[in-house]
């Protein structure tokens, strides 16, 4: 690309490479005009989505084992590398502070430990009676669960696109449209509606839009 400096009577040809990153919903922020959409729209060239934590436990235990790694390096304590119930119990966290908290917790659990063990347990600050009636209303829900009707993925898909539709007032693309609040391609969603068989009119009509 090129640019020019200021008070500079010449373009100086650059080759550099432009990496952004967020924790904010940019697409939400447009929806409610607290973000400028054609600024979204030249920086959202190639976006990568990462996951939170919660939603790639798959990650956790390797994540673990670099972080008790580093523990014991950083207090000179023995290399102790997560049992599977410590994997368990980490997994069953909701990890609000994401894999920073993560990193601070196998700290707390080195340190606990004294490199005997992670203490896992306390340093997530859960006493025996907390795991007791955690436990107690896991099974619960799960029970709950198991009488649940599941339904497809496609069902699903089409419902949450249904619900979106209902709000933008069966408007699919452009500002406050659709797309940009389920953060995909507009084309993509098209194609989606198509195979299941949605028709963005029927929202329309539903608030007599022309």
């Amino acid at each position: 690309g090129w640019l020019e400096r200021i008070g500079g009577k010449q373009p100086i040809k650059v080759d550099v490479r432009v990496i952004l990153a967020t924790n904010r919903d940019l697409a939400s922020m447009i929806a409610e005009g607290r973000f400028r959409e054609d600024l979204w729209y030249r920086i959202s060239i190639f976006p990568i989505y990462l996951p939170p934590l919660r939603e790639r436990l798959g990650d956790l235990k390797m994540l673990t084992e670099y972080f008790a790694e580093r523990s014991a390096i950083r207090f000179g304590l023995p290399v102790l590398m997560p049992t599977a119930n410590n994997i368990k119990m980490l997994a069953s966290y909701s990890w609000p502070g994401n894999i920073r908290e993560l990193g601070t917790i196998i700290d707390r659990a080195a340190l606990l430990g004294d490199g005997r063990s992670l203490e896992i347990t306390k340093a997530l600050g859960w006493t025996d009676s907390f795991i007791k009636n955690r436990e107690e209303v896991i099974g619960e829900n799960n029970k709950k669960v198991t009488d649940r009707k599941i339904d497809s993925l496609n069902e699903i898909i089409r419902q949450h696109i249904e619900y979106t539709l209902t709000m933008t007032r069966g408007k699919v693309e452009g500002k406050n449209g659709a797309a940009v609040l389920l953060e995909i391609n507009p084309h993509t969603l098209r194609a989606k509606m198509r195979k299941l068989g949605i028709n963005w009119q029927k929202f329309r009509n539903i608030y007599n839009v022309s």
